[in-house]
């Protein structure tokens, strides 16, 4: 029949074309789609691997070894003194020796005030001084003089007893003026301040020129000792019993600044003191070590991270990134005979950034998984290769 016809062979190419693509279509589809655990797409490339091939790994072997007992706490750079530096006469200010933020040393002369009353006062108590040792003088000789008429039987013992009096009064008469001269003398020397200890001025808070007074809050300038320096920082009341028992071996202990949580280690110094109460509102106990600070790199009121070290703890050592976390609990992949990974539940103690301490779940020789732990499911097969392929 005539109007019976074949389709063209171009239309039977584009049929086949798109049913060609929808296969495709669904075959991406069927891999991509998520799948329970254990169950993967097949094909190389894919997380987890092809059942049947092994997930290369990089082990390592749990032996015993030794682990830093550290105390890592947040603190805060403290000065073992801080003074505020003030005038202890009131007169004008003459001069500043010194310029702010220096570092100073105790004795270095750091301003001077008007002198010249203090040195009109220690004149005028000097010579009333000499004033009454010139009559103290005369007094010891007259009464020389009694003593000796006295023997001679020309003189009443009254006489006698006036001028030994006399003497006395002008003896303690001598010990006031000595007395008066050492106070002008000491009001005088305030006149020139100077360093009381070793440290580092701040900003100076009085101008040449000005009056200043015994009684000003402010003062002059605050000196601030920063060598040695000190830290202060607070740990659980928990840790308090490991603290104490270890500071009854080595009284010193270390203690360490970090740059930050885990970073290099910054500056080391000794335990100083432990506080002796606990703070009933944080559950904490203060603790202060001191550093030497030689090249000024901790400044007062600076937070810094410590790290106190207790001592070394022996056990089963494995780095502390083999040991994973989920929601029954710490675990490692422990590599069996037949080169399978098997889920382990552990137990751990100390650790010290790197490495940890085992308590239950390993022995000593077990080989553990030490990279590769995210392309791992329990019983998957593995494939030893060196950390660093």
């Amino acid at each position: 029949m005539d109007h019976l016809t074949t389709p063209p062979a171009g239309g039977r190419r584009r049929v086949w074309a798109w049913v060609t693509l929808l296969a495709l279509i669904g075959l991406f589809v069927w891999l991509l789609w998520p799948r329970p655990p254990g169950q993967q797409p097949m094909g190389r490339g894919f997380r987890g691997g092809v059942p049947g091939q092994a997930t290369p790994v990089a082990v390592v072997a749990a032996a015993p070894g030794q682990v830093d007992r550290n105390l890592r706490a947040l603190g805060t750079v403290t000065s073992p003194a801080s003074v505020t530096i003030r005038s202890r006469v009131d007169g004008p200010l003459l001069a500043l020796h010194f310029a702010d933020g220096q570092a100073v040393q105790a004795g270095d002369l750091l301003a001077e005030i008007d002198p010249q009353p203090f040195e009109i006062q220690l004149a005028q108590a000097e010579g009333q001084q000499l004033q009454h040792a010139a009559q103290l003088a005369n007094a010891r000789q007259d009464l020389a003089r009694y003593e000796k008429l006295f023997k001679q039987d020309s003189i009443a013992r009254q006489q006698l007893d006036a001028a030994r009096a006399q003497v006395r009064e002008l003896e303690g008469q001598a010990r006031i003026d000595q007395a008066a001269v050492d106070n002008a003398r000491m009001q005088l020397g305030y006149t020139r301040i100077t360093a009381p200890l070793d440290g580092r001025l701040g900003m100076r808070k009085v101008d040449v020129g000005n009056m200043v007074h015994a009684a000003d809050a402010d003062g002059l300038v605050v000196l601030t000792q920063s060598r040695p320096i000190d830290v202060v920082f607070s740990i659980p009341q928990t840790a308090l019993p490991d603290l104490l028992q270890a500071r009854r071996r080595v009284p010193d202990l270390t203690t360490q600044l970090l740059a930050q949580a885990g970073g290099a280690v910054v500056a080391d110094g000794r335990l100083l003191a432990v506080d002796n109460q606990i703070d009933v509102a944080t559950g904490t106990v203060q603790l202060k070590s001191r550093f030497a600070n030689q090249d000024d790199a901790l400044f007062p009121n600076q937070f810094v991270q410590v790290r106190l070290r207790l001592g070394l703890e022996s056990g089963l050592v494995l780095p502390l990134r083999a040991v994973q976390r989920g929601a029954g609990g710490e675990f490692v992949y422990r590599i069996g005979a037949d080169r399978k990974a098997q889920r382990v539940a552990v137990t751990t103690g100390v650790d010290d950034g790197s490495q940890v301490v085992i308590q239950s779940g390993l022995q000593a020789g077990d080989q553990v998984v030490l990279e590769g732990t995210d392309r791992l499911r329990d019983g998957s097969l593995v494939e030893i290769v060196e950390p660093a392929a």
